[in-house]
């Protein structure tokens, strides 16, 4: 860390009670009070009051040899401040570094120890300082800023604040491979000496000691600069939300927190939830269940939990079991799992799924992902002794039935609630089971809700009922196909026997006209073809069929009529008409 060293004295001041006085032979002619410390000083002999305009003013009459009180006590940076600067009016040795620059430059200022009152003033050694020093360094841009915490107002009308922002985030938009400068990076496993780039998040926890209102500015900035990836920026929330909230893995870490302490939470809270970028995914939705289980904590504002319920249910389907597995933080003593704080997620989820026009195809596998995970996590907080039958009830039937093709899991959390649970009332079963669809059920689970005890009996019957609906489906499915088949097979018979039949009279016929021609010559009788009907008409017995040919004109139509069934075929000739 860079100083600037100012003045070739020594130190000639010392302490006396509540007193800081200059060794010197002549008498203190002005007393200056900064806060509870009294300043014995002397007007002319050391420029004093000529290299201090506002003093100069406050002394109605410089040359006068009586003493002179006057009062500082706005003086920004108090008592260590205005020492500074008197030392360098006397051209005591001072160091200037980042940690004191703040403070030196706004007392400076508010002196009114500038160029114009007297060249090689306090003002313009310490603007060049910062100008050449201060900001090129990331470590001590980094202090500067924490400085300015206390002197806020004055930092922000210098436009110190400014400044030391703009070069932090020229630092960070700095490629990685010219990262040059120390850093602060404690990720377990990693190791620079490995690596011969700086990682992508070196930035983030250096950034994450300043306080909030600074944290916003230089976040703002970055975004505004569009050359980081949202999941950076979010990464740095991260980094942030646990540097300063109360947030923890420990389901018996929620005690109640102090008044002023939950103020200061829930004002970064609300400040890392505005930062959040609006691009999907630039956070993980473990982050956002634990910042949404912090809000219900600190009762933060309901536009701040609304958002985080809204972004948190946008990606409620990246979510695992681990990150819904949330403490409540209700007044009571026994500590149990915010099921509650999960269906708020759940009912946003399926509110945009309903909203949003998308492709049922899309919609269908994001709910049954969803439904999925909640089942899973139902198995979960099941074994918690603590938790009622009701929430566990409540949330199995807030998700639609399409969000389960199959019931086994949630059959699964039934099974284990009861288990952990064997005192429940016949009424508390019922409520328990009210989800649940039998029919949704695979082989292997309904043989088994069969064999449980601990089951309501109305379940057990359900399933007895669907078992044996769908075995008198099953028969007669098979007994219909079975009909079927056998049904083909007989049409296929009568279809061939026609055809013989067919083929044997047409050859009759032939015969007979041939031995016509050949005996009656002298007869000219005219030869028609011979027409033939043929209809197919259900029967009792199977199938009829009858068969007409009109044989020649004036001598009737033959008529043959054959039924078919299934295991035979009969023919009869009812004769000429």
């Amino acid at each position: 860390m860079k100083y600037m060293k100012l003045g070739t004295k020594p130190d000639i001041f010392y302490t006396e009670e509540a007193s800081r006085a200059v060794v010197s032979d002549v008498p203190s002619d002005l007393v200056v009070k900064v806060g509870n410390t009294t300043f014995h000083l002397h007007k002319l002999q050391h420029v004093l009051l000529p290299r201090c305009a506002l003093l100069r003013r406050l002394c109605s009459s410089p040359e006068d040899s009586n003493p002179i009180t006057i009062d500082l006590h706005d003086i920004p940076g108090g008592e260590e401040a205005f020492e500074l600067c008197a030392k360098f009016c006397y051209g005591i040795t001072i160091n200037v570094s980042a940690h004191n620059f703040v403070s030196a430059l706004c007392a400076a200022k508010f002196l009114r120890m500038t160029e114009s009152v007297e060249k090689g003033n306090l003002v313009a050694k310490l603007e060049a300082f910062y100008s050449s020093c201060i900001v090129q360094g990331w470590k001590d841009s980094l202090v500067v800023l924490q400085s300015t915490a206390l002197i806020p107002e004055w930092s922000e009308n210098l436009g110190i604040i400014r400044r030391c922002i703009d070069s932090i985030v020229e630092k960070i938009v700095t490629p990685t491979s010219k990262v040059t400068w120390s850093y602060t990076y404690t990720r377990p496993g990693y190791a620079k000496e490995q690596h011969q780039s700086a990682p992508k998040d070196w930035w983030t926890e250096d950034i994450s000691n300043l306080n909030i209102d600074i944290f916003r500015g230089i976040i703002t900035t970055l975004k505004s600069t569009n050359i980081l990836p949202p999941q950076l920026i979010g990464e740095a929330l991260h980094v942030y939300a646990y540097r300063w909230l109360p947030i923890s893995k420990s389901r018996n870490n929620s005690e109640a927190i102090q008044d002023d302490a939950a103020e200061k939470n829930r004002r970064v809270l609300e400040m890392i939830v505005s930062l959040i970028p609006a691009e999907a995914g630039s956070v993980s939705v473990g982050f956002l269940m634990k910042l949404l289980n912090i809000a219900n904590l600190l009762g933060v504002s309901p536009v701040t939990k609304a958002e985080l319920v809204r972004r948190t249910s946008q990606q409620l389907e990246e979510a695992t079991v681990n990150d819904l597995l949330l403490p409540s933080h209700s007044s009571t003593t026994q500590k149990t799992y915010d099921i509650d704080l999960i269906k708020v997620v759940l009912e946003s989820f399926l509110e945009q799924q309903r909203r949003q026009s998308l492709p049922d195809g899309i919609s269908l596998r994001a709910i049954r992902t969803v439904g999925k995970l909640i089942d899973a996590y139902l198995q979960v907080v099941a074994r918690d002794a603590n938790v009622p039958v009701s929430k566990i009830a409540s949330l199995a039937e807030a998700l639609p039935p399409a969000a389960r093709p199959m019931h086994d899991d949630l059959y699964k959390a039934i099974n284990i609630y009861l288990k952990e649970h064997p005192d429940m009332t016949k009424e508390e079963k019922k409520q328990l089971c009210r989800a649940l669809d039998c029919q949704k059920l695979s082989a292997e689970t309904r043989a088994h809700v069969v064999k449980n005890e601990q089951l309501p009996l109305r379940t057990v019957v359900q399933v007895l009922f669907y078992e044996q609906e769908k075995c008198s489906g099953h028969a007669a499915s098979e007994l219909q196909h079975q009909e079927s088949l056998e049904q083909a097979s007989s049409s296929q018979t009568v279809d061939n026997e026609l055809r013989l039949r067919h083929k044997k009279n047409m050859s009759k016929e032939v015969g007979m006209s041939s031995i016509d021609r050949s005996s009656s010559r002298s007869y000219h009788t005219r030869r028609t073809k011979s027409q033939e009907t043929l209809n197919i008409e259900p029967h009792k017995h199977g199938i009829v069929i009858d068969a007409r040919r009109e044989v020649e004109p004036g001598r009737g139509t033959e008529i043959e009529e054959i039924h078919a069934s299934r295991s035979d075929i009969k023919h009869t000739r009812l004769g000429r008409s």
